[in-house]
């Protein structure tokens, strides 16, 4: 039982360790290739679309991980790069996309929701609260006699 849990435990960390896929697609520079993971957490594989494309094994993902290490390797900066997928691929590809009025919605579905789910509560509870009159005295004669209880 320890060696499947090993194994598995190593299957586990070995895939997270290699998510570019193939060493030849890395960096040889440590420090730049860092820096292309960095920059492929922060966009986001379209195909799997709630992975980031460092994640992802989806083949649009290995090729947006290309094309970050492809301009890191020329020297562009962190924000250059970001801004060259963005201006191919749009607010999209951002995991984290930034807030305009064209994402408002998107930033603001949650909080809509949110709110909209706390006023349909607490309608549906007040409502409840003013739909049971009280018992008449008949009623009340009927359910004591039903469960047996002597008090009114």
């Amino acid at each position: 039982m320890r060696s499947l849990l090993a194994l598995a435990l190593v299957v586990l960390l070995s895939a997270q360790a290699n998510a570019v896929g193939r060493p030849e697609d890395m960096l040889r520079d440590p420090v730049a290739e860092a820096r292309a993971r960095a920059i492929g957490r922060e966009l986001r594989c379209m195909v799997c679309q709630n992975q980031s494309i460092e994640d992802s094994e989806a083949d649009m993902a290995r090729d947006l991980r290309l094309i970050v290490r492809e301009q890191v390797a020329r020297g562009a900066t962190d924000a250059q790069v970001t801004e060259f997928i963005h201006a191919r691929y749009g607010d999209f590809v951002l995991l984290r996309p930034p807030f305009q009025v064209g994402t408002l919605l998107l930033w603001g579905t949650p909080l809509i929701v949110l709110l909209g789910g706390g006023i349909v509560i607490a309608l549906r509870s007040r409502r409840r609260a003013a739909a049971a009159p009280p018992l008449s005295d008949a009623e009340a004669a009927r359910l004591a006699e039903l469960t047996g209880d002597g008090r009114r």
